[in-house]
């Protein structure tokens, strides 16, 4: 099952977690990952009713809290994501990524400043976590502090210019664009697109600011390229 699932093979791997419960059914960690295979087919109803099961078997195990509460918030249940949250942290109040996805949660329910004492705290936790500036500078840009995000998205760049961080060019490159500085925000969207050159958001996003600067000409053809990546379901795209 664990190397289906890394080769991307969710069916194959379900199917061999549900042999693996067959033979050993009070193994939480088999309910576990099968949750998290069927999340990943979209079958969230299904991953939630095997993170119940884990929990049932181990209610001390902190990731199945995390696990269930992100599939929560991917169904709307921003709240009910929280609870999860709040109790992963009870149980193990030294994992970033819940505080990071407690954060997510919240700034979705619009509580941007409980967000950014959620991000703070992960990022004492672990420094050099990309995530958490990423979230916490999307966060102080809602909040108007276009400044302080700009830091946020230059901090993660400075830790990792790796091609997976393209949210923080991203990021920088719209709050450089609410600024005026729109041959900066070019720069920043140039820059994805020479990491990801089939991302249709990095070309829909630079077409925008190319118009608001006149050039025409230059931002129909991002739009045309925007549109033409997005119908061929790039899955570059899915980063975003």
């Amino acid at each position: 099952g664990y190397a289906r699932a890394g080769l991307g093979d969710k069916k194959g791997a379900i199917n061999d977690y549900n042999k693996a419960i067959q033979l050993d059914p009070k193994d939480a960690s088999v309910y576990i990952n099968r949750g998290y295979a069927r999340d990943g087919l979209s079958d969230k109803k299904g991953a939630i009713n095997g993170y119940n099961k884990a929990i049932q078997l181990d209610p001390k195990d902190a990731s199945v809290y995390i696990n269930r509460g992100f599939t929560r918030a991917g169904l709307g249940d921003k709240k009910g994501a929280i609870n999860d949250y709040n109790k992963a942290i009870e149980l193990d109040p030294k994992d970033a990524c819940a505080y990071i996805n407690r954060g997510d949660a919240r700034s979705d329910l619009g509580d941007k400043d409980g967000a950014i004492k959620d991000f703070n705290k992960a990022i004492e936790l672990n420094p050099k976590n990309a995530l958490a500036y990423i979230d916490r500078g999307n966060a102080l840009s809602d909040l108007g502090d276009k400044e302080g995000a700009i830091k946020d998205f230059n901090q993660v760049i400075q830790l990792d210019p790796n091609p997976k961080n393209v949210w923080a060019y991203i990021g920088r490159g719209l709050v450089r664009s609410e600024q005026g500085d729109k041959e900066g925000a070019i720069k920043d969207f140039n820059q994805i697109i020479k990491l990801y050159p089939k991302n249709a958001w990095a070309y829909g996003y630079r077409s925008k600011v190319r118009k608001k600067l006149g050039a025409e000409k230059g931002s129909a053809s991002d739009y045309n390229k925007y549109v033409d990546l997005l119908n061929q379901c790039s899955i570059e795209n899915n980063l975003f």
